[in-house]
């Protein structure tokens, strides 16, 4: 349905109102395909010139906005657009639940984090678009304010960070390891001392190796095909 109505708001958008609601549809679809970043780009570029109440209220317009800049930004820009972005702040005072998101993360309040972003996580649970995509959002928002805190840092105890999010040290080496074993966190824990080290990796190494698995993908796709010819 979403697709067929950008589609319809494609063919008229000869004017600077179809364009901005043309964004807010586009915005919407992104979300739904867990599309974050797009849909934080064209929530916030129509924030101030938001009229597609056919959609949703002005309210719900802005959660969206928050809850994909909150994953999509990085902190730079989620000062700059959300945190000081005026419009956002006009009306944060009726979200309460979704000022406290925003700043108890870019306030460093970890273990008030975690308890606001429960309340999100029912918040996307009981939404239509979002439901599908709960676990996913959850996960990366936990990644993201590990990382955050692991990055103030090139060691600390897992004592530390367990009080910092108000959870177990159990609960905390159980996800850090989970985290730094796919790739998620770029860290190592020494189980014995109790220590998390934090690994800051050389950008031009990371982009060394990055280029490399790139090729091998390719290169293996390459070999494949020329079976599939060859047969």
């Amino acid at each position: 349905w979403y697709q067929r109505r950008v589609r319809e708001a494609v063919v008229s958008t000869q004017s600077t109102g179809r364009r901005n609601r043309l964004k807010v549809y586009s915005g919407l679809y992104a979300m739904s395909v867990r599309n974050f970043q797009e849909a934080a780009d064209n929530f916030l570029d129509t924030v101030s010139t938001f009229t597609s109440y056919e959609l949703m209220d002005y309210h719900t317009f802005i959660k969206y906005a928050i809850i994909s800049s909150m994953l999509a930004l990085d902190r730079k820009d989620l000062t700059k657009k959300v945190v000081e972005g005026a419009d956002i702040n006009e009306v944060l005072h009726d979200l309460p639940l979704f000022k406290n998101y925003i700043y108890s993360l870019y306030n460093a309040q970890y273990a008030d984090f975690f308890v606001a972003l429960a309340d999100i996580e029912g918040f996307l649970k009981a939404d239509r678009l979002l439901a599908l995509h709960t676990h996913h959002y959850v996960r990366e928002m936990r990644v993201r304010a590990y990382a955050q805190l692991l990055e103030s840092y090139s060691s600390l105890t897992v004592t530390y960070m367990a009080n910092s999010f108000g959870v177990s040290e159990k609960f905390i080496d159980t996800e850090l390891s989970r985290f730094i074993t796919t790739g998620a966190l770029n860290a190592k824990i020494d189980k014995v001392g109790g220590i998390i080290q934090t690994n800051r990796p050389d950008k031009k190494n990371w982009q060394y190796q990055a280029v490399i698995k790139q090729g091998d993908l390719l290169l293996n796709r390459i070999q494949k095909l020329s079976r599939v010819i060859t047969i």
